[in-house]
This record gives C-alpha cells, sequence and structure tokens, in this order.
C-alpha cells in the first residue's frame, strides 16, 4: 500500500511540475520553433543526466547489443513521436484543447491493448474512469470554441495518443529492470538522435540564448535572460517531471498511470488562470471536478495484466 501510494505521489508531482512548466513553455514559444524546444529539451535531458550517471553509477546505462532496438523504439515513439505529434496539430492550426483531448485518449488503447492483446482483465470501473476523465477533459478545454479541422494535424494529435499510449506500456515493461533515471537518459538519447537528423544542430537558433523574454502574465514587464528561460524548459519542464512519472510508474500499472495523467492539462489550466489571467467559466469547473473524480475511479479500479 505505501508503494502504491508513492507511485501515486510522484504521478501527481509530475503532472504538477509539467503543468507549471507549460508558463516557461508558452514564453519560451514566442521566441523558439516549437519543434526546435523539443529538440533543445531532449539534447540538454540527456546530456545532463548522461554526465551525471556515468561520473556516479555508469552500470545504470550499460546495454547489450540486442536492447538497442527496444530502446531505440522507446526513446523515438515514446519520447520523440509524442512531442511530434502534439507541436504538428499546434503548428497545422488545430486548436491545443482539441490536441489535448485526442492526445489524452491515451488510455484508451491502453485499456485495449491490454484487453485484447495481453489478454488481460481490465476493470468496469476502469473503463468508467477513462470515460468521465475524458468528458471533464472536453469540459475543461471547452474544445467546441473556434474548432479549427486541418487532416494533417487531427493526424498529428493521433499519432500523439498513440506514441503516449506506446510510452505507458514501454515504460511499465522496460521500468520493471531499469531505473528511472536511466529510462529517461535512453529515451532522450534515442529521441536527440531523431530529432538532430531531422534538424541539424548548426542550423539552430543560437540567438535565443542571448535574448530577453517577457514573463507576460501576472509578470509581464519583467525581462529573463534567453538562456535562463531555456534551462528552465529543460530542467524543470522535462528532466524533474519525467523522472518523477517513471518513479510513480514503477508501482502502478500504465492503465491506472496514464488516467492520472490527464490531470495534467485540467492543472495547465488552472495555472494559466492564475498567470494569465484565463478566467474558467462553470462548465470548466465543472469539468475539472469529472477528471479528478475519474481518476479516483481509476486509482482504485484494479487491472491485471498479464506480462
Amino acid at each position: 500500500m505505501l508503494s502504491k501510494h508513492r507511485g501515486e505521489f510522484f504521478l501527481i508531482l509530475g503532472a504538477f511540475i509539467f503543468a507549471l512548466s507549460g508558463i516557461v513553455v508558452i514564453v519560451v514559444l514566442k521566441h523558439l520553433p516549437a519543434f526546435r524546444l523539443a529538440e533543445f529539451r531532449s539534447v540538454t535531458a540527456v546530456l545532463i543526466l548522461g554526465s551525471y550517471v556515468l561520473l556516479t553509477r555508469p552500470e545504470l546505462i550499460k546495454i547489450v547489443r540486442s536492447e538497442i532496438p527496444k530502446l531505440g523504439m522507446y526513446g523515438v515513439i515514446g519520447f520523440a513521436m509524442v512531442n511530434f505529434g502534439y507541436l504538428l496539430g499546434i503548428q497545422r492550426g488545430v486548436p491545443i484543447a482539441l490536441v489535448l483531448i485526442i492526445e489524452f485518449t491515451a488510455p484508451i488503447w491502453i485499456a485495449l491493448w491490454i484487453k485484447f492483446v495481453r489478454k488481460a482483465f481490465v476493470a468496469r470501473d476502469m473503463w468508467i474512469a477513462i470515460a468521465l476523465s475524458l468528458l471533464g477533459l472536453i469540459l475543461v478545454s471547452k474544445v467546441w470554441n473556434g474548432f479549427t479541422f486541418d487532416l494533417i494535424g487531427i493526424a498529428g494529435a493521433v499519432l500523439s495518443a498513440f506514441a503516449l499510449a506506446a510510452y505507458f506500456l514501454m515504460s511499465e515493461k522496460i521500468g520493471k529492470t531499469r531505473q528511472p533515471i536511466a529510462l529517461l537518459i535512453f529515451g532522450m538519447g534515442f529521441a536527440s538522435i531523431f530529432w538532430l537528423v531531422v534538424l541539424p544542430p548548426w542550423t539552430f537558433p543560437f540567438e535565443v540564448f542571448t535574448i530577453k523574454m517577457d514573463l507576460g502574465g501576472i509578470a509581464a514587464g519583467i525581462l529573463v535572460p534567453g538562456w535562463m528561460m531555456m534551462a528552465a524548459a529543460a530542467i524543470i519542464g522535462t528532466v524533474v517531471p519525467y523522472l518523477c512519472v517513471l518513479t510513480g510508474m514503477r508501482s502502478l500499472s500504465a492503465s491506472t498511470s496514464s488516467v492520472i495523467g490527464m490531470l495534467e492539462p485540467v492543472l495547465a489550466g488552472a495555472f494559466a488562470w492564475v498567470w494569465f489571467g484565463q478566467s474558467w467559466d462553470a462548465i470548466q469547473l465543472f469539468g475539472a471536478l469529472v477528471v479528478l473524480f475519474g481518476i479516483y475511479l481509476a486509482d482504485r479500479a484494479k487491472s491485471v495484466a498479464v506480462k
């Protein structure tokens, strides 16, 4: 029971930090293309964590040749493709709210995978939890406002959903034999290779590190050096929350972890409310409560998966 509560704590903490760092990301994206930010976050994360582990516990990242394909898929699909699909949807003009709703259908695909591929039991409460959480997210985001349909953008969001489902499922399996920090190094490492091939580093807009960025919102007028905001996006927005999530998943199933992850867009909306004055109406507040109840049901549900 203590281990289960520890897992819940780290997953909620990860969602909280991911959501909070969204403010930093919003500021940075005014000065840097979205795909470049994803590339920077991946490369910086693996450099920081890789250097630390090599100097302290290099045995954590020892691998044999037969593991490379599996870890390569984990990094490219579970890390790079989640960001690629999400950012493609946004860049094609699909509202962020709709992209998030599609991305967070991941728990549905996870539950279907467990039931029909693993041939394992999925509790009725889990299905109800997924449905309620998705309904809540739809209400929170009010996705029907400003709807824009773009086939490529929607396809990107769907890709992100499948990749996110794969991320949770693969993390659950690989995490049984690997420490969270090693998982993150391998994931970000192979994701970095993907980004560096797609976006060569010599074309990176390095001037972003020297400009001043306005924090906006309640801190409008306060200018922060670009390098400091970029560092925050990499450390607070990537390294810390990913470590929290991967640590939490060691104690919980992929299905439960993915539903708890739905807390992130709700918290992100709450932070935007405070920081940017994007107030919520009664429908959105009700939606947030529905998401929280759905997460509660998912946490109580028992899903037995065949490993």
